[in-house]
């Protein structure tokens, strides 16, 4: 019976692993919502301060939008939290001794074309909330708010993140 039940889960893992891929591949720049932090400066002491406000801000905004099922309920959920979000980043950048502050804006703008291994997303205007940094003239850290699919790691690497995929492998290690 385990071995059935191992089975099954790596069934459909690569189904859903298919159906991730096919989806993404299928998506216009009107279906992304996409979340940057720009760093004050490419300066290291920037680019360290800009990676403790993003665990910051990931955490606080994990909870709410994991229950955002459309884009529309993300930018509402964004929207209606935009002060709190900047004051999450404020405290991390104060705590960090740092002496600028932060802003965050929901805007619509030109991003070029971003390739990981197979994974493109294409160049073009797309909906993002975008938190500066003092200044906000240095690289960013990026993610996709909705649908919720994550790029992670300052070197290059991409890690897609899905709850989907999340929950598969929570069970998967559950009944190994």
């Amino acid at each position: 019976m385990k071995k059935f039940c191992i089975s099954i889960l790596i069934f459909t893992i690569i189904i859903l692993s298919v159906v991730c891929i096919n989806f993404q591949s299928n998506q216009t720049t009107t279906e992304y919502l996409r979340i940057h932090i720009r760093a004050n400066s490419n300066q290291e002491v920037d680019q360290n301060i800009k990676y403790k406000v993003k665990d910051a801000v990931v955490s606080y905004l994990t909870p709410g939008l994991s229950n955002c099922n459309t884009k529309l309920k993300a930018k509402t959920f964004l929207h209606s939290n935009l002060k709190s979000l900047v004051q999450v980043a404020n405290n991390t950048l104060k705590n960090g001794g740092y002496n600028y502050s932060s802003t965050a804006k929901l805007t619509n703008e030109e991003f070029p074309t971003r390739v990981y291994g197979e994974f493109v997303l294409e160049g073009g205007y797309y909906d993002a909330l975008i938190i500066y940094l003092g200044d906000g003239e240095g690289d960013n850290w990026w993610c996709v708010v909705y649908p919720p699919l994550c790029f992670v790691g300052g070197n290059g690497n991409l890690e897609i993140r899905s709850k989907i995929i999340d929950l598969i492998n929570d069970f998967r290690k559950r009944f190994n």
